[in-house]
């Protein structure tokens, strides 16, 4: 026992040797001052250190064309571009580096180094296979409004499908569906299966059947749908106001005390639950509205809305 408090207590003082503190006060909320290059006591204010080394670009900008004509980086690499954003690309202007017209014999041979370049950037059949499936996830989650991580994630995972050789036997435009469906779900920003096929190109049934095969190759860990995470996008979409929106989502907890949820559609408890939250809070939307948004039948929300009603009825009583 004496070792391990010992120990505890040389780690302790370790601790507080690694942790900048002011040497005047003792202060350990120090601010640093990086336009001045100092290091400042924030209690006492007391001047720790000056003459610090400034890590950031030796020239300014005021304004962002001019951050982009001064900087000398390209862009970060990432997930979305088949070469990741390593290769180079030529431009499509044909003027030289002051802004003069190219001659007709220098266009020629720059549109051949255009087509050359072309070529090596997809130089076997992986990397066209890698290029065509990543514009189609980019173009299908433009649609949706999906963000930049969820494009990511579905990048990465169909570079897993095609890396463990999943691809053969089925469609690009399939895999790469699938891909963005589960990255939506993994990332809490889920899209019904009807909006995913609204703007793929191939049938429902095949992007269930190649989804269900990815995730299970994979060994993707993927909770099931939360009907409160399509909440916020409807009550969006219809121009609810945020009191209709907690309305929802205190139905939608009553519903799942209740055990109501199991078994049933998310997306359509969700809708459910915005049409009556509306309802309570009298904000007049109608189920048509409502469906047109969620992509769901009326008859599904009102099957839903009297379960919800019925469930908040449930927990109110004593």
């Amino acid at each position: 026992m004496r070792n391990e408090n010992t120990k505890d207590t040389e780690q302790t003082d370790t601790e507080r040797e690694q942790t900048p503190s002011c040497p005047e006060c003792g202060s350990e909320s120090l601010v640093a001052d990086s336009e001045h290059g100092e290091t400042v006591c924030d209690d006492c204010g007391l001047v720790v250190e000056e003459n610090e080394i400034d890590h950031g670009p030796e020239w300014r900008a005021f304004n962002s064309s001019e951050k982009d004509q001064k900087s000398r980086v390209g862009a970060p690499t990432t997930n979305m571009m088949h070469d990741k954003g390593l290769s180079t690309n030529i431009g499509w202007q044909n003027k030289d580096a002051y802004g003069n017209s190219l001659s007709s014999g220098q266009r020629q041979k720059m549109q051949r180094l255009r087509t050359w370049n072309e070529r090596f950037r997809t130089r076997d059949s992986k990397e066209r296979n890698l290029k065509q499936a990543l514009g189609e996830i980019d173009r299908m989650a433009s649609a949706l409004g999906l963000p930049d991580n969820v494009r990511e994630t579905a990048s990465v995972i169909y570079r897993r499908a095609l890396d463990d050789d999943l691809l053969p036997g089925r469609s690009i435009e399939g895999v790469a569906t699938s891909a963005l469906y589960a990255a939506a779900r993994m990332a809490d920003t889920p899209r019904s299966l009807d909006e995913i096929t609204s703007v793929s190109r191939v049938e429902k049934d095949e992007i269930a059947r190649t989804y269900r095969y990815v995730v299970r190759e994979l060994k993707l860990e993927i909770k099931p749908a939360d009907p409160e995470q399509y909440v916020p996008r409807f009550a969006s979409d219809l121009g609810l106001s945020d009191e209709s929106e907690r309305r929802a989502r205190q139905l939608l907890k009553n519903a799942k005390e209740q055990g109501v949820h199991s078994g049933k559609s998310p997306v359509g408890l969700a809708a459910a639950a915005v049409y009556a939250a509306s309802l309570l809070t009298n904000e007049k939307v109608t189920q048509n509205e409502v469906s047109e948004v969620a992509n769901i039948s009326e008859v599904t929300i009102r099957n839903r809305y009297h379960e919800l009603l019925e469930a908040e009825e449930q927990v109110q009583l004593p």
